[in-house]
């Protein structure tokens, strides 16, 4: 069966399905570019980050400024940046800036979650749409007969439907619980390092050294 014959075999659902296939591949390959990006440099800089700040806070703050495109940067940033901070406003404004990250890193879920949702619904709606115009154009006189052929083809076809939705469904949802899962491990490494920041930080703020005291 031809690829076109094959779409328009699927009723009227397969339009809507095909701007969710459309719409799920263009966010799963942003997201992609978004984790590859994310992954290729988020160990390096944060390790980089603290080695620094031992040394300098001037050189740490300086080097997550030349990497701010990543999410952990900005966090880091927004403590670093302030001035005389106590200890509590310091872990404060990791808090806050990591929260403000948090919907960038979920970017998408809820679109993921509505196409997964949608398109096996909207795959079982064909189904029952194309049963019932084959059981529609089935006369009792008929049963048994050779004119039933249009109306077994005619459900085989409408069975293209559903098989589509699950497809989208089921490829959408693999790649969005592994976004998920890139997620929560992000989750979990900023409040590895941005805890080991915070000691860090205390330790030169009971020093009495200030963020401008190395270079």
């Amino acid at each position: 069966m031809q690829s076109s014959n094959w779409f328009a075999s699927g009723g009227v659902v397969m339009i809507p399905l095909l701007g969710f296939s459309i719409l799920a591949v263009a966010l799963i390959l942003e997201r992609i570019v978004f984790w590859v990006k994310v992954k290729k440099r988020h160990d390096r800089v944060l390790r980089e980050t603290l080695v620094l700040y031992k040394r300098s806070p001037r050189a740490a703050f300086l080097m997550l400024e030349q990497n701010s495109d990543l999410p952990v940067a900005r966090i880091f940033m927004a403590a670093l940046e302030l001035e005389e901070a106590t200890s509590d406003e310091f872990r404060l404004a990791l808090e806050s800036a990591a929260q403000a990250e948090i919907p960038l890193l979920k970017r998408f879920n809820t679109v993921f979650e509505t196409i997964i949702s949608l398109a096996p619904l909207l795959g079982l709606l064909g189904t029952i749409l194309g049963l019932i115009t084959s059981f529609a154009s089935l006369r009792l006189g008929d049963v048994g007969s050779t004119n039933t052929t249009n109306v077994t083809g005619g459900i085989s076809e409408a069975l293209i439907s559903t098989a589509s939705g699950l497809v989208v469904a089921i490829v959408t949802l693999l790649f969005a619980n592994t976004f998920r899962g890139l997620y929560i491990r992000q989750i979990a490494l900023i409040q590895e390092y941005g805890g080991q920041l915070e000691l860090l930080y205390r330790r030169r703020h009971e020093k009495g050294e200030d963020f401008y005291a190395s270079t």
